[in-house]
């Protein structure tokens, strides 16, 4: 697993000596301030081949890079000061599939003899009509293309598939080699094992691939957490979040939570399985922007899942899980559950204002402006410019989205039907010429604009200002948010006379 660098302070400030080896993730340039010890790689994409994966080394032999993270940790472990606790993180690239390659998957030769001789059965909602039920920014994204490289034929469907679980058994037998190592170090009686996936994956179901998407194939990851000391450790249902963990490492450590942190130690519920862990809703996201991955957002509770759609709102989903475990049956368009559909929106929409942090503020004090002549009447320029104040824990802005809908239904549901400009890589925050549809005199409009702050981080959008095209005077639309005509330097009535 991951943890960040002020998990990692607690830690070495407490005596633990960290590390960590493999796919670390994210963009983080100072590793050596986060870890006495690590090495980030991840399979190499200069290679479309199998290579991708054999391309490390251990000794003279050129190894999976399964293998080579499992000697890593041995190798730590092996070196390990009895008597100092340390924390090691690793990372393992597989089963993730190796996308530039034809054949995607690449496993060891020990894995060789498993699922030989069978067909593994085919995926759970594979029928088109459960595809052609996606919204259409869905059936023509990434996790259809990557479908495409992995599952489109029969053929496919089973190199791929077994490929996948080949790759998880040979991480099985690292962490097997790992407990060994820890066996003979004298270690092994007190040392916590967490072991958890990063993501669900799509095999097919929906005929899709990949993850991103707010489905339990996505969100529902592997999660165990093996503390020698106890016995007779049980599964458990309650709702853990990846954000758990770090608590969990921490109160295993015996320090305290920084304030801020979201996540909860799951020591209660493993020490006793009836104990309430009190957290009866979730709220999952995914909000990358990328051209082919449509960002959602939502919420889980055991028995309801919600979600919908961020750059479309109106595109939502309600399952009753517990009737309905596959999330065959949207109910969001049924009438009768209509009360509880607005309930999920409210708290979808508080969830994310409550575990928000400064970086996700939007922009403020919205400004439009355009140019009239003298009179007032006419507007000698049809194209508005638009302007705000970037939110101070932005620092700086490195990109910006304005949105301009005909209607308040379609602002709120961040639908820009008259403009949306899409990511615009730029810090200019004032004089933002329209470059939609041609605004019509006399028209209300509604606008909002959205941020990338200097570390690319993605804002919230701000909140929507109305303006009417052609209104002869400057009105205050929003709190601290302006509708204001400008002059130019010089312009002319029909007596000539300048206007300065």
């Amino acid at each position: 697993m991951l943890y960040g660098r002020l998990l990692s302070d607690h830690l070495e400030k407490n005596g633990y000596y960290t590390g960590f080896y493999g796919k670390y993730g994210v963009r983080y340039d100072d590793l050596e301030k986060q870890f006495h010890t690590y090495e980030s790689y991840d399979r190499n994409n200069q290679y479309n081949d199998r290579r991708g994966y054999y391309y490390k080394t251990i000794g003279k032999d050129t190894v999976h890079l399964t293998r080579y993270t499992g000697q890593q940790a041995i190798d730590f472990i092996a070196k390990a000061d009895t008597d100092t606790p340390f924390c090691l993180s690793l990372s393992f690239s597989a089963p993730h599939a190796h996308d530039s390659a034809k054949d995607q998957y690449f496993w060891q030769q020990e894995s060789d003899l498993l699922l030989q001789n069978m067909d593994m059965p085919g995926p759970e909602l594979g029928e088109d009509r459960y595809f052609e039920a996606q919204p259409k920014f869905v059936r023509d994204g990434f996790n259809r293309l990557r479908w495409t490289w992995r599952y489109d034929t029969p053929e496919k469907y089973q190199h791929s598939v077994k490929g996948y679980y080949r790759m998880i058994s040979g991480i099985d037998r690292e962490i097997a080699k790992i407990r060994e190592e820890l066996r003979k170090k004298g270690l092994d009686k007190n040392t916590v094992i967490i072991l958890m996936g990063d993501n669900g994956y799509f095999l097919g179901e929906r005929q899709l691939a990949g993850k991103w998407l707010l489905y339990d194939n996505s969100i529902r990851v592997p999660l165990i957490v093996f503390d020698p000391r106890l016995k007779k450790q049980k599964d458990n249902d309650a709702l853990a979040l990846n954000v758990d963990v770090p608590s969990t490492i921490l109160d295993l450590a015996g320090l305290e939570q920084p304030k801020g942190w979201q996540g909860k130690s799951l020591m209660p519920i493993i020490k006793n399985p009836k104990t309430d862990f009190e957290r009866d809703t979730i709220l999952i996201e995914h909000l990358w922007e990328f051209e082919n991955i449509p960002p959602s957002e939502g919420v889980r509770t055991k028995d309801w899942k919600y979600f919908r759609y961020v750059n479309d709102k109106s595109y939502e989903e309600l399952y009753n899980l517990k009737d309905d475990p596959k999330e065959i049956n949207n109910l969001a368009k049924d009438s009768k559950y209509a009360n509880k559909l607005e309930s999920f929106r409210k708290k979808t929409n508080s969830l994310i204002l409550e575990l928000s942090d400064d970086y996700s503020k939007g922009p403020s004090n919205l400004i439009v402006e355009w140019i009239r002549n003298t009179a007032g009447v006419s507007i000698i320029d049809p194209k508005p410019e638009y302007g705000w104040v970037v939110p101070e824990g932005a620092v700086t802005q490195s990109a910006y989205q304005i949105l301009v809908a005909s209607s308040e239904e379609k602002i709120n549901n961040n639908i820009g039907d008259v403009w949306n400009s899409g990511q615009i890589r730029s810090n200019a925050s004032t004089e933002i010429e329209h470059g939609g549809t041609q605004l019509k005199s006399g028209e209300t409009y509604f606008w909002k604009v959205r941020i990338w702050d200097q570390d690319n981080r993605l804002s919230r959008y701000s909140k929507t200002q109305p303006f009417t095209m052609g209104s002869p005077k400057a009105t205050i639309t929003t709190p601290n948010s302006f509708q204001i005509d400008k002059i130019k330097p010089v312009l002319f009535e029909k007596e000539g006379t300048p206007i300065l």
